[in-house]
């Protein structure tokens, strides 16, 4: 996950050698995309702390953090992406600041739907047992245990900086523009960030695929709700999704480098900021989309505040 915020900038070493109208419409490509996300995650992240439903439910207290790191992360990549467009050079200790903000929002994700995909598996199966085991103090607890994973991860990735000397640069202002591998060039972290991101990718999808096996086996059961389990059974399947996609931007960069030796530099252009959108702008705003349209108690809260309160009133008991 480490090598996102890289991905985020490299891709952009190419329109180096285009025109600036047509940096300008690839550039407006990806940012009115970030826009429109960003605009609909602010929406829900406010509907979700609008009612008292909301802010006291675990399911949704978890998905409000999931959508905060996610709308975070789209802001601090695409504003890389835009230092890079406009060949900005920022200090070492600036970049290495925004790089890390951008690695740590971006491994909340993940560790969340594991959570999620867990809080589902035992709402379907242990019905009875729910109450008790998913609580408010205990979805807190599951919050912080998130983020100081991925916090200790980026203090860990720190420790490799111990090997890199900054003694040796003529000045703190970078050569080019802000890229993980450009501030912090290191073999060794770049082996552990492909380590770290295999495990956590592995796991969350061994913990989602589990979830969703019980609750298959849970749904033979006569005295589970079938249509809560076939409604449980569809969302672990969306989480899956969601941690695939997550991971596709992983293959990013890998990706534009084998379509660069196969297309002319033009086409290439347009397809990776294509590639930028499907796999990195649109995985971050995926949860808002699912759960805000597809969730019963979301949605009429929802669209009556993105059609600004003149169509579809909220029920009295959301108010």
């Amino acid at each position: 996950m480490s090598n996102v915020s890289d991905s985020y900038s490299n891709n952009i070493d190419v329109l180096f050698y285009v025109s600036l109208l047509e940096k300008v419409v690839l550039s407006l490509l990806s940012t009115v995309s970030a826009c429109v996300f960003l605009c609909i995650n602010g929406t829900v992240l406010f509907t979700l702390r609008s009612k008292p439903v909301f802010r006291d439910t675990c399911r949704y207290i978890l998905l409000y953090n999931l959508l905060l790191a996610d709308t975070a992360h789209l802001v601090v990549t695409q504003l890389l992406f835009l230092l890079a467009v406009c060949r900005v050079r920022l200090t070492y200790p600036a970049c290495g600041t925004i790089a890390t903000i951008a690695n740590l929002t971006g491994d909340i994700s993940p560790l969340t739907l594991v959570v999620m995909s867990l809080e589902i598996y035992v709402a379907v199966c242990f019905p009875l047992r729910h109450a008790s085991i998913i609580m408010v103090k205990n979805t807190a607890v599951a919050i912080m245990a998130i983020w100081a994973i991925t916090s200790m991860n980026n203090v860990n990735r720190g420790l490799f900086l111990i090997e890199y000397s900054f003694d040796n640069l003529e000045t703190l202002l970078m050569e080019d523009h802000c890229t993980d591998i450009a501030w912090f060039p290191s073999t060794p972290r770049d082996n552990y960030d492909k380590a770290y991101t295999c495990l956590v990718f592995v796991s969350a999808g061994l913990a989602v695929i589990y979830s969703y096996t019980g609750v298959v086996v849970a749904a033979r059961s006569a005295s589970t709700d079938k249509a809560s389990a076939h409604k449980a059974r569809k969302t672990l399947l969306l989480h899956l999704i969601q941690l695939g996609l997550s991971l596709s931007s992983m293959i990013y960069y890998p990706l534009l480098i084998a379509l660069a030796r196969t297309v002319s530099r033009l086409v290439f252009v347009w397809v990776q900021n294509v590639f930028y959108v499907l796999f990195i702008i649109l995985p971050r705003c995926l949860s808002s989309l699912v759960y805000g349209l597809r969730d019963q108690t979301i949605r009429p809260v929802l669209l009556h505040y993105l059609c600004c309160h003149l169509r579809f009133p909220v029920e009295p008991g959301l108010g």
